[in-house]
Formats: C-alpha cells, structure tokens, sequence
C-alpha cells in the first residue's frame, strides 16, 4: 500500500522468488537511489550498537503486508543475533489510527504473538471493521480477552504515545509505501522500489554494510 497505490502484480512477485536467491548467491550490488534509499540525515534508533535495527512499516489494512508477512516472520526468526527487529503500524491519514491503536494494544497486552496473523485474516479475509468499535470489542471477546481490560488500554495515554511515535517515526523515514523495511536509521526500502524477495536480500547486504560501518567505528 502506498501513500499513492502501488500494484503487486503477481508475476513480479513469482520473478522475485526467482531472482533472490540468484542475486545473493552472486552478490548483487543494489543500487542506491533505486532499491533503496541512503538516508540524507540518520534517523535514531532504539537498538544501541552492535546491534542493529530493522523496523517493517506495515498496516493491517495493507494487503501487500499480509503477503509478505510470512516471509518476513521466516527471515525475522532467522536474523543474525546482532540484528533487533521490531514493526511499527503506519497512518497515513486518521482513518488509520483505529487499526494502529489495535496494534499497540495488542503489543501492550503482550498478545501480539497471539493474535497478530488473526487480526491481518479478519481485516483481509473475513472483511471485518476492526477500526469500528461495535465490530472490534466483540471481536476481541471472542479471541479470549477482556474486552473492558482491552478497551481501556486501547483508549490510554500509552498507546496513544505510542501512535504518535510511529507516526513521528514514519515521517522521518519518509516511509512512501508499505510494507516498507528501515535498516539502521540510515536506510529504507519498499514495495515500490523491490519486490518482497528482493526487499529481503537490500536488507540482507544493508545490514551487513551497517555492521561493517560499526565495526570501522563509522
């Protein structure tokens, strides 16, 4: 999903497939400007070196997202241990927010493991109006959870700092389209610009040039 509509037509994306494992195996240099995006001015980052940060930008009304969200979580559960990953919930205008709060919600209730892929299946498969509170609360009772526990962290001052900040986070990033990938505060890459295979290996080869710029004590 982009600011402006991207299209992931299915034949880039079985090109993809095919495409980045060849483009590892012979260390394809991606080009800047192109595949990804050299940030002018670093952004700051939680992780504090070695470590280094990956953010996925991504919205649960985002049909790209929930296609590549089981490639990320694959990549994610495989990531070196100096990488920290961590997914921020855009709003690119207020009628994201409701769908945001349902995020940090969760991630607050420590239920996003639990409960993240059946919020992307019912706002993508089932079509349900998880941004309606007449729709969400029964929804949330449903999957087990105390919906008046549920509704007053979803109406807190927490969460809502926590909206504002990604929303503070996307900005600074510039973040055009989702899913979109930040690797280290200094790079970004989305759908617009690769594929879900190639946005893997971009990161892949940033990472690794971030974890050399640490280690030159860049």
């Amino acid at each position: 999903m982009k600011r402006r509509e991207f299209a992931q037509t299915a034949a880039g994306a079985a090109l993809a497939v095919l495409i980045a494992p060849l483009a590892r195996a012979q260390g394809a240099q991606f080009k800047a400007g192109t595949d990804y995006l050299a940030l002018e001015k670093p952004v700051g980052v939680d992780a504090k070196p070695p470590l280094i940060e990956v953010i996925e930008f991504f919205s649960y009304g985002c049909s790209h997202c929930r296609d590549f969200e089981p490639q990320f979580e694959k990549w994610k559960q495989a990531a070196p241990k100096d990488v920290r990953v961590r997914l921020e919930h855009v709003a690119f205008n207020n009628a994201f927010e409701p769908l945001q709060r349902v995020y940090y919600t969760l991630q607050t209730m420590g239920k996003l493991d639990e409960l993240h892929d059946k919020v992307f299946a019912a706002v993508q498969s089932q079509g349900l109006r998880l941004d309606q509170p007449q729709v969400l609360l029964p929804w949330v009772a449903q999957q087990g959870l105390d919906r008046a526990k549920f509704e007053q962290v979803y109406n807190s001052f927490g969460v809502a700092t926590l909206v504002r900040r990604a929303v503070e986070l996307q900005n600074a990033y510039g973040v055009a389209g989702t899913p979109a990938l930040t690797i280290g505060g200094r790079y970004y890459t989305d759908g617009g610009m690769a594929r879900f295979e190639r946005m893997l290996a971009i990161t892949d080869m940033l990472v690794e040039r971030e974890r050399q710029r640490m280690r030159a004590g860049g």
